[in-house]
């Protein structure tokens, strides 16, 4: 039977390694994973932060014999090169594996910034259980702490350390609060919510400089381009991610962002799959290849991975571009080419706090965002993900756009898509 090597045991890895074993029982699976942990979801670490759940909380599989049982090998190493010709995965413990299908689920890792002192030891990423763990000790209620960073992952992040009572700073380079999911109205709506709740926040700022104080070890001075100086007895760095796929380099698998696939997730490479944050996956929707590293896609793609490295064929029918963001209590939301696309229109609104966008391509909603308005976020993905065409509700919408729910039930009953996505309160 076949040899299928997974590097990377996160969800899509682990997710991959499930679907095989259910497929080809007599398989030999391997995961490679770079942690000495239990595999487990980076994204329930803030929970553990925030002490909602425990360490084992963050666990994939509850059962600390589950991978043994489905006879599953975990090897704790890093991959270091792909040999394609030989079909072997070098590791740096230096063991090389040979493999018959290989999937790459290495997911991301933290970008790291050029900042003088941000290799001291009060500045942590907040990426791994060992990251938790450091940070738990050190972020104490009143505990000065200053984030760099204020995107999708720096706002998950900032909630968990709000939680735990910090006196907490937070620096974005950016001129808004998730500039990579907001515009200018609801990112600064976003900001303004913050100091709302205590948090200074700092935008269109950089950090300069990171120094220990002289006589307070434990104490750094931060420098920000603005001319201030903020004490902190913590820092973060939270300041984005990028696939990791160095490894790959000189392979002949084809990169560019993240490990390029077609829509089985097959790379150039005939046998070699990619999932999850690092694949630059085929989106058949927008003829486009595209990262979005999100949990729902690590899924999708790591099932629809296996399967074809089971010589099941199987289609992956599209990329989500979806963010739903919970920033101390404010919710918002992003589905879609937010941002819109050429030729397009769009539609805002903004109330009591509350900001909604649509953005449209002829008569088809193509992408939208919304801050503290919460009543139809099933009903935008909906007609975003399902291309539904409003015909004349796109001119009601552009008059209200607060109609959403009376333009998808309409347009999609119409057109035979209607799947009940209305009330979010069900989701």
């Amino acid at each position: 039977m076949a040899h299928h090597v997974i590097l990377g045991a996160g969800p899509a890895g682990v997710i991959a390694a499930e679907t095989i074993r259910k497929h080809e029982p007599m398989a030999t699976i391997t995961i490679v994973g770079d942690e000495s942990e239990q595999p487990y979801s980076r994204m329930a670490i803030p929970y553990f932060i925030m002490g909602n759940v425990k360490e084992d909380g963050t666990h994939l599989r509850k059962s600390k014999t589950h991978f043994k049982d489905l006879k599953i090998d975990l090897i704790h190493a890093r991959a270091q090169s792909i040999d394609t010709k030989s079909k072997q995965v070098k590791l740096d413990n230096g063991q090389s594996i040979a493999f018959d299908r290989l999937l790459i689920a290495t997911g991301s890792r933290p970008n790291r910034l050029p900042i003088p002192g941000a290799d001291g030891p009060q500045v942590h990423p907040c990426w791994t259980l060992e990251d938790a763990r450091n940070i738990m000790k050190m972020a104490k209620a009143s505990s000065r702490v200053l984030q760099m960073g204020a995107g999708f992952i720096g706002c998950i992040i900032m909630e968990s350390l709000a939680a735990r009572g910090v006196q907490l700073t937070v620096v974005e380079m950016g001129d808004r609060m998730v500039p990579r999911m907001m515009g200018p109205v609801a990112g600064d709506m976003i900001r303004r919510w913050c100091e709302s709740k205590g948090v200074q926040v700092f935008t269109g700022v950089k950090v300069e400089a990171i120094t220990p104080k002289n006589g307070a070890p434990q104490e750094v001075s931060v420098r920000l381009s603005n001319g201030k100086e903020i004490a902190a007895d913590l820092v973060i760095s939270a300041t984005g991610v990028k696939p990791c796929i160095d490894f790959i380099k000189g392979s002949g698998i084809d990169c560019a962002e993240g490990v390029l696939t077609d829509v089985h997730l097959q790379t150039n490479v005939e046998g070699i799959y990619a999932a999850g944050d690092c694949a630059q996956a085929f989106d058949q929707p927008s003829g486009t290849t595209i990262v979005s590293a999100i949990q729902p896609n690590a899924a999708d793609q790591a099932r629809v991975a296996a399967l074809n490295m089971v010589s099941k064929k199987t289609v992956l029918k599209g990329v989500t571009q979806i963010n739903v963001l919970d920033t101390l209590g404010l919710i918002s939301t992003s589905f879609g080419q937010w941002q819109g696309v050429s030729g397009g229109d769009d539609v805002s609104l903004t109330e009591n706090h509350r900001h909604l966008h649509l953005q449209f391509k002829d008569d088809v909603l193509v992408g939208c965002n919304s801050v503290g308005w919460t009543d139809h976020v099933g009903v935008m993905r909906g007609l975003v993900e399902g291309k539904i065409h409003l015909g004349h509700w796109k001119d009601e919408l552009k008059k209200d756009p607060t109609q959403l729910m009376s333009a998808y039930l309409a347009s999609a009953q119409s057109q035979g898509q209607w799947s009940g996505a209305g009330d979010s309160r069900r989701r």
